[in-house]
């Protein structure tokens, strides 16, 4: 038999689901903001995973991804426990924007928090004190900023075996390494001994069927490398790159402004010298050609067309040559 999850104010028996509303701040009323969480704790004892969505309120992916595992998942022979958080960041959820309301706030720099800081650290004090901490491992899901989108890949630091143990069983096709900005739920996590690994997938303000199915697929491949699922098996994408200090990656950004026409999709290979994009005035009498600066993997690409000068286009990735050739490989045979 397993153990109990308890948190500030309730506790979850082994075998039982709970879904709380639990209390992180005040309104300017002074009514409750309170976040949903599920629980989920199986009969059998193993490890706790979190799973966390919007702590940018205009990321909507991670929400249905967490969503289903918590609500839609047969949970019977579950060893461990899920601790299921679609919306982290409530305020900014409700009011469909990226940062917190309150004084413009990124929670997602917040984190550990404080029980005496900003409005931010506290919310992020308690979501991370109750439900973060208590856990051994976690998936943080997140999309690209508004006006733009990624393929699916993992970031963390894979210098850390813990975290490329997590990172690789995810089973995604690209992970970059490093270790997240200071206040980034998973690099605060991972510090506090809660390997972590954040989950990029899409763009803002939207479902993303093929994406979300993609990303699920991954937390089984997790729960089966941990034990936590005995029927199912960890995943292999095809084909892995793991992009750390020794390969290229730049966002190409404009150098003039105008209307952007993309010549790729996200997940493109592109060539060195490659017309990856073009910007022109409402005229058409201006043309500015954006080329690849080496050959690549397109990650993240624009989807609002419209530009400054300095505004990032796409983010590229240098590959190597085996890898390279199974993702040429893979996609003509795709095409066949």
């Amino acid at each position: 038999m397993g153990e109990a999850f308890t948190y500030d104010g309730g506790s979850v028996a082994p075998g039982e689901t709970a879904n709380v509303r639990y209390t992180v701040s005040q309104t300017y009323l002074g009514d409750a903001v309170r976040i949903p969480v599920t629980i989920v704790n199986g009969e059998e004892p193993g490890p706790a995973l979190y799973l966390s969505a919007a702590a940018h309120g205009d990321e909507l992916n991670g929400i249905e991804i967490v969503r289903e595992v918590a609500h839609e998942w047969d949970h019977e022979g579950l060893r461990g426990t899920l601790v299921c958080l679609p919306v982290l960041n409530v305020p900014a959820f409700i009011a469909q924007q990226r940062y917190l309301p309150i004084y413009d706030r990124d929670l997602n720099r917040s984190f550990p928090g404080s029980d005496n800081g900003t409005s931010a650290r506290r919310i992020a004090y308690q979501i991370f004190r109750n439900f973060v901490e208590p856990c051994d491992i976690g998936l943080d899901f997140h999309t690209s900023t508004r006006g733009r989108s990624n393929m699916l890949h993992v970031r963390g630091d894979t210098d850390d075996p813990a975290v490329a143990r997590l990172a690789h069983a995810f089973a995604s096709n690209v992970i970059i390494s490093g270790t997240g900005p200071a206040g980034t739920l998973r690099q605060e996590a991972t510090d506090a001994g809660v390997p972590t690994i954040t989950i990029e997938l899409g763009e803002a303000h939207r479902f993303q069927r093929t994406l979300i199915d993609q990303a699920l697929a991954g937390v089984r491949s997790v729960m089966a490398e941990y034990g936590m699922l005995t029927t199912e098996s960890v995943r292999w994408p095809g084909w892995r790159t793991v992009i750390d200090g020794s390969e290229e990656k730049t966002w190409l950004r404009a150098d003039a402004g105008g209307i952007v026409e993309m010549h790729y999709s996200r997940g493109s290979i592109v060539d060195e010298g490659d017309r990856v994009c073009t910007i022109t005035n409402p005229f058409k009498t201006d043309t500015t050609v954006v080329e690849a600066p080496f050959t690549g993997l397109l990650v993240g690409i624009l989807q609002n067309p419209l530009v400054y000068p300095g505004n990032p286009l796409c983010h590229l990735v240098s590959l190597d040559d085996v890898t390279m050739r199974a993702i040429r490989g893979r996609q003509t045979a795709e095409r066949s």
